[in-house]
């Protein structure tokens, strides 16, 4: 299992467009991938799950990736995290 901790950095939160982009590009991997805020959990690969974590921007989310290809999903979804979020 890896996890990394983000602040989300969009003046949206995580709304409709990059939910749905992140969604894609968690069910890319093979792992499964999990957001917590704190509050809520959701997995990664369900948008609108996503959806109603209700996330804005400065919230720190905790990113967890656990499967068989946890070691380049992880690096996979940081990277993504970074550029979208």
């Amino acid at each position: 299992m890896k996890t990394f901790d983000y602040t989300i950095q969009d003046e949206l939160g995580i709304h409709a467009r990059p939910a749905g982009m992140l969604a894609k590009a968690a069910a890319g991997v093979k792992s499964t991938v999990t957001i917590d805020n704190g509050a809520k959990k959701a997995d990664a690969k369900r948008l609108m799950a996503i959806m109603s974590m209700g996330v804005k921007k400065g919230h720190i989310v905790t990113v967890t990736v656990e499967g068989e290809d946890e070691d380049t999903a992880v690096v996979a979804m940081e990277e993504f995290f970074k550029t979208n979020l």
